[in-house]
C-alpha cells in the first residue's frame, strides 16, 4: 500500500514516508512524524513552511523524521492522519490548528484518538512562549498519548511551532521511553 519516499494518497490527505524500514537501520534514537494542518496549503494557495522548520528541528535534535503529512483543517482528516502516523513513528509533531478560530480544530482531533493527555507538556510550551509574546496564551495544543505514540500539537506559525517544540524537547525522550516499556530512572 506505501511505498517508501513517494507521495501516499489516503482517505483525503497525503502523506510521505520518507527513507527505508527505520526499525532495524536508524542512526537514532527516536523516530518522528511531522502532520501540518492548513487549509490554504492543503490547497496549494501557500507553501508549507512550518512543518520543514519543525523537521529540521527534530532532526537536530537527533530525531528521525520518517514521515510528512499535509491535511486540511477537518477533524476527520487531522484524526486519520494521526492514527496512520502513530503505526510509523514514535512521536508525532502537528502544526498548526491550534488557535480559536472556528476551523482550528486539531487539539479535539488529538484528544479523540489519545487514550491520556500530558497537561504539562502544553502549559510548558505556553509559558516558554509567553516570555515572548502574550499570544501565547491563545494557543490551545496539548500533548496526548496514542498507544506507544506521543501526539504532540504546535501552533501554526513557523516561530512559534520551533519555539515552542524547543521549550519540551528536552522532555520527549524521557517520555518516549517510558512509553516504550522503558520505566528504568
Amino acid at each position: 500500500m506505501h511505498q517508501l519516499g513517494v507521495p501516499v494518497k489516503s482517505s483525503g490527505f497525503a502523506l510521505t514516508v520518507v527513507g527505508k524500514n527505520h526499525s532495524y537501520c536508524m542512526p537514532y534514537e527516536f523516530t518522528a512524524a511531522v502532520l501540518t494542518i492548513s487549509d490554504s496549503s492543503s490547497r496549494g494557495e501557500r507553501e508549507d513552511i512550518s512543518g520543514p522548520a519543525v523537521a529540521k528541528s527534530l532532526e537536530e535534535a537527533q530525531f528521525s523524521v520518517v514521515a510528512k503529512g499535509l491535511v486540511p483543517d477537518e477533524e476527520s482528516s487531522i484524526e486519520q492522519a494521526l492514527i496512520v502516523f502513530a503505526t510509523k513513528a514514535q512521536l508525532i509533531v502537528t502544526t498548526g490548528g491550534t488557535g480559536v478560530a472556528p476551523r482550528d480544530v486539531t487539539p479535539e482531533a488529538t484528544l479523540s484518538v489519545c487514550s491520556r493527555v500530558l497537561p504539562g507538556v502544553a502549559e510548558k510550551m505556553r509559558y516558554e512562549g509567553a516570555k515572548k509574546t502574550s499570544l501565547a496564551a491563545l494557543s490551545r495544543g496539548i500533548c496526548g498519548v496514542r498507544g506507544r505514540s506521543l501526539i504532540l500539537n504546535l501552533p501554526g506559525s513557523p516561530g512559534g511551532a520551533v519555539d515552542s517544540l524547543a521549550a519540551v524537547i528536552d522532555l520527549l525522550p524521557h517520555a518516549l521511553r517510558l512509553l516504550s516499556g522503558d520505566t528504568r530512572h
